[in-house]
């Protein structure tokens, strides 16, 4: 989730880019400035759902500077690896007068990763199109942490 409180640059960006365009586009589903936040403009007309499509357009050219890489999933070397093919933008929280208020959050869904190990708190992955070498593979070790989730698995 990114907040007023998110740390990095990056998510400042995001941050401030989104609020702004927020405030821009929910006059099309606030007429008369009569609700403040997003929820009261959800409440009083379903068309503002629209504000999660419209508004993320305002960060598509942060999204584009990541190159494909999901942003804080680092492996064990500290290194950026798990690639992304998709995402989903979404208002949490906003309100035209407390940008404070203002919460987004991004979900990245990687291409399918294989699984080979839990050791502690890590999991051992590879890519699944990963070129296996003398009966060898690389390999990936990530810590679980928070937001970050298996979507989907797939037994062999």
């Amino acid at each position: 989730m990114i907040d007023a409180a998110s740390p990095g640059a990056w998510e400042k960006l995001v941050f401030d880019s989104s609020y702004n365009e927020f405030k821009m586009q929910a006059q099309l589903y606030n007429q008369g400035n009569r609700q403040k936040s997003f929820a009261e403009m959800l409440l009083n007309n379903p068309q503002a759902e629209k504000l999660h499509f419209l508004v993320s357009t305002s960060v598509t050219g942060y999204i584009q500077q990541l190159n494909g890489k999901i942003p804080g999933v680092l492996d064990n070397l500290g290194r950026h690896f798990l690639q992304f093919s998709q995402y989903r933008f979404e208002i949490i929280n906003s309100d035209i007068n407390n940008k404070a208020a203002h919460q987004v959050a991004i979900n990245f869904f990687s291409e399918p990763m294989c699984w080979h190990d839990s050791i502690n708190d890590f999991l051992l992955v590879s890519d699944v199109a990963a070129t296996v070498t003398e009966e060898s593979i690389l390999t990936n070790l990530v810590q679980l942490q928070p937001f970050l989730s298996v979507s989907s698995i797939k037994e062999n």
